[in-house]
């Protein structure tokens, strides 16, 4: 839940309410101190997603993920007067309207400079996601500015769920999601498909714009849908200006405009203030394949030699990394030097281990099977056993160690927000972080060791299962989760693992 600041006399209750309908009725009032702590607060309590980059955290900490950017230290960070933005901002030859005022320069102040390491990772997202985003809106003859409402949204995380179960780069609820023709079961769920979700915001845009006939009004509805846009309006007279009925809106919905205008401007202007994207594992260039069969993605991982993250990163439609093609074909994206290799050994691929991936009967069980939602240990980090406190928040404990709520729920599998004062966290933290805390490495074990005929594997940071089994003859991961009756493939440092490698 978003924190208020609470104040105890009305009357200052009313000063506040008075400051903000001036600022927004008149856009040359400077923003209040007060106003400023708001939007701090608003944008800070929100940033679990914009620091939830799901593939950048294979291999960047999330609290510098501008390293090795080289910072150009002769453009100076400061603070530009007004004019500038004005002239910046009417520069930007947009079709939606983007005008300023003291909210907006918030927020752009906010990407641009308290932020500005997370808008370099955006930017690089942008290379992968945006010429999807670009081409479908063109289909559907919209402006191409809205390609900057996921940044908004999800921050480019198509895996990203919301406190309430938005879900994906576009972020639909279930019912919208549904009402648009989006596939969600236990297996497949569309609203993290980036080209597939994209088409249904693109038609729910549209019908947006049919009841306003204003886009700014648009972009507002899509966050908090048309129903409350309509009671603001109502509110305000009948209004339909968004700045004449921005305090009648929810309040998480206030910033969603002025946030948008400011993406807009960091993305064009990012040089200017010292912002450079940072580069991406994902491949830039993919293809596309239409499967018919029962598959795995560890199939075409362990066949192809394609790391399975990679796979995970171009289809996190595939919730338990299984493509259920059964009474419909499904796409399979791959990197595009992949697609010929497929091609050649479909039939090797789909033969691969299916006995071991699918049971006879082919029937599935999720259980043995990687879900996209979980999140690697860290390569080099260290564990640290947390106690909760009281007063805890999964916010508050993930800022403190340098994670991110999602990491902590991943790792300790916690579901929502709710934790319990006493219990006890796994989190694994940065070297950094670690010598801050006065946290040392456990000693490094050899690798293994022989014990009562068997293998006896010491899980170091970066395994997973699957490249663990690689290091043992004729072993699989399946071989492992049998033999240490592991409810999961996912595995910990310092945890032993007894293996049997085949002669």
């Amino acid at each position: 839940m978003k924190k208020f600041i609470k104040y105890p006399a009305i009357i200052v209750c009313v000063l506040i309410f008075n400051s903000i309908r001036a600022q927004v009725s008149n856009p040359a009032i400077k923003d209040s101190t007060l106003e400023r702590i708001s939007l701090s607060m608003d944008f800070n309590n929100n940033l679990d997603s914009l620091l939830n980059l799901w593939y950048v955290q294979q291999s960047v900490d999330s609290n510098n993920l501008i390293v090795g950017i080289e910072i150009d230290s002769t453009l100076p960070i400061i603070n530009l007067p007004d004019s500038v933005y004005i002239k910046r901002l009417a520069r930007i030859n947009s079709a939606i309207d983007l005008p300023y005022n003291s909210i907006v320069r918030s927020y752009i102040s906010m990407y641009t400079h308290n932020k500005k390491d997370l808008v370099g990772v955006m930017m690089g997202l942008s290379d992968y996601y945006f010429p999807i985003f670009e081409e479908i809106l063109d289909i559907y003859q919209l402006p191409q500015e809205f390609r900057f409402l996921p940044i908004i949204e999800s921050a480019l995380n198509p895996r990203a769920v919301s406190r309430v179960g938005a879900t994906g780069l576009w972020q639909f609820m279930y019912g919208t999601g549904r009402m648009y023709k989006l596939t969600i079961n236990s297996y497949v769920d569309e609203r993290r498909d980036p080209i597939a979700s994209t088409h249904a915001a693109a038609r729910f845009i549209k019908d947006l714009y049919s009841i306003y006939k204003d886009w700014t009004l648009v972009i507002a509805a899509y966050n908090c849908g048309p129903g409350n846009v309509n009671k603001a309006i109502r509110r305000a007279g009948g209004k339909k200006n968004y700045w004449d009925i921005y305090y009648y809106l929810p309040r998480e919905t206030r910033g969603y405009v002025p946030a948008f205008i400011a993406a807009n401007y960091a993305y064009y202007y990012h040089k200017e203030h010292n912002i450079k994207p940072q580069a991406i594992n994902v491949p830039l260039t993919s293809d596309t394949l239409m499967v018919n069969k029962l598959l795995h993605l560890q199939q075409v991982s362990e066949v192809l030699g394609i790391p399975i993250n990679l796979i995970r990163d171009l289809n996190p439609q595939f919730k338990l990394d299984i493509i259920p093609a059964r009474e419909r074909a499904f796409a399979l994206k791959l990197p595009v030097d992949a697609v010929g290799s497929f091609i050649d050994k479909e039939k090797e691929i789909f033969a691969y281990k299916d006995s071991v991936f699918f049971n006879r009967k082919n029937s599935i069980n999720p259980i043995k099977y990687t879900s996209s939602y979980q999140y690697d240990v860290p390569a080099g980090s260290v564990k640290y056993d947390y106690r909760v406190q009281s007063g805890d928040v999964l916010g508050t404990i993930a800022e403190r160690f340098g994670v991110t709520a999602s990491q902590l729920r991943s790792w300790n599998n916690i579901y929502g927000n709710m934790i319990r004062v006493n219990q006890k966290l796994a989190i694994y933290v940065s070297p950094r972080v670690a010598a801050q805390l006065g946290i040392t490495a456990p000693k490094q074990q050899s690798t293994s060791k022989v014990e009562a005929g068997y293998i006896v594997h010491t899980v170091k940071a970066g395994d997973t299962l699957w490249t663990i089994a690689r290091q043992y003859p004729g072993v699989s991961g399946d071989d492992i989760i049998k033999i240490n009756n592991l409810k999961s493939d996912r595995v910990y440092p310092g945890q032993t693992l007894k293996i049997k490698p085949k002669s």
